[in-house]
């Protein structure tokens, strides 16, 4: 299989008058007191390793206490505000164990880790410059997908909820190897659906490191989920390869499954399953989607040569001339999704 990469480094693009509209109206806007920009303001830091010694390119950073006392509470009110609502009677038992930082990729996100102190148990939670397109990235999963997202937004600061899961790239190498044959053929069925989600929605550069496995008991069987955790690439490269995951080398041994386990007609059934439960959502959705296109169709999301390639890339795949007629992102997106509603219908 080639290596299939992005064309370019991803650029940034903040977020519009349009997108903030939308974003006040389905209530994903707070306020707080610190900004991503606040944070990069660390005094010092130390490398991150695993459990087995493997350094995880995230480093724990460090501030003077000044700014420190200031940034505990203020990143307790977000935990608050992203989990509850936003009471600050219970900042007490709250804790800030760790802000740890992500040194490479396109989004350079803080990790905040939040223990409450009365029984041990944490959570974390995710702070990002809010960029347009992950912005965009994150309602689409949240409306298209069988996976709920929780984000605010403040001003240019990103704050996103940790996705529970094991990385699919962690999976691959450690546990894949003790699942059962019939767990490998349900881990080969979600990839099948997993895909079609990805394509249809244009959420690019799905390598292993950028989803999770989700093991779930169910009865006398464990079952598998797959979710995007990384919505950077939402919207934005021009090759239509970079948007179907099967394509990457990463995922090899995904794909793999799938030839193993799935015999042609059983991935068509998977996939017309998925496309056919997305119509669903979206007539479930309808007044949230409208509003979310006309946004995404006001807001540069790529470079406009990204846009003529894919649009043309996508009129070969579907011989739909709607595509010809886009001249955004947006537009392909909605082009993308109406081709949905009419060649596949979810039966009541």
């Amino acid at each position: 299989m080639s290596e299939i990469k992005p064309q370019f480094k991803k650029e940034y693009y903040p977020i519009n008058d349009e997108l903030r509209t939308y974003l006040e109206k389905y209530k994903r806007v707070t306020k707080t007191n610190v900004f991503y920009d606040d944070l990069l303001r660390f005094q010092g830091a130390i490398d991150v390793f695993d459990k087995n010694g493997k350094d995880t390119l995230w480093i724990r950073v460090y501030y003077n206490e000044y700014e420190r006392v200031e940034i505990d509470r203020s990143l307790k009110k977000i935990y608050t505000l992203l989990h509850s609502d936003g009471n600050e009677s219970n900042f007490d038992f709250l804790n800030v164990d760790e802000i740890d930082f992500c040194t490479f990729g396109n989004s350079k996100p803080f990790r905040i880790k939040v223990r409450n102190i009365l029984n041990d148990n944490y959570t974390h939670f995710y702070i990002k410059k809010a960029d347009a397109s992950r912005v965009f990235g994150l309602e689409l999963e949240h409306i298209l997908s069988p996976n709920r997202i929780n984000y605010l937004v403040f001003k240019d600061t990103l704050i996103e909820e940790h996705i529970l899961g094991i990385p699919g790239d962690a999976f691959l190498e450690n546990n894949l190897k003790n699942c059962t044959e019939h767990e490998k053929a349900q881990i080969a069925k979600q990839f099948v659906k997993f895909n079609e989600r990805c394509m249809i929605g244009l959420l690019g550069d799905m390598r292993s490191y950028n989803f999770v496995i989700i093991p779930i008991y169910d009865f006398d069987q464990l079952v598998y989920k797959i979710r995007a955790i990384d919505f950077d690439q939402q919207c934005y490269e021009g090759s239509f390869k970079l948007y179907k995951p099967f394509l990457f080398k990463e995922n090899y041994l995904y794909s793999k499954l799938v030839q193993d386990k799935l015999n042609q007609n059983a991935i068509e059934q998977y996939q017309n399953e998925e496309r056919s439960v997305l119509v669903k959502r979206l007539s479930d959705s309808e007044t949230r989607i409208d509003d979310l296109l006309l946004a995404m169709k006001n807001t540069q999301l790529a470079p406009k040569e990204h846009v003529e390639q894919l649009k043309e890339e996508v009129y070969q795949y579907s011989l739909d001339i709607e595509f010809k007629k886009a001249n955004s992102m947006g537009e392909v997106v909605e082009a993308a999704l109406n081709f949905m509603k009419r060649n596949y219908k979810f039966e009541e």
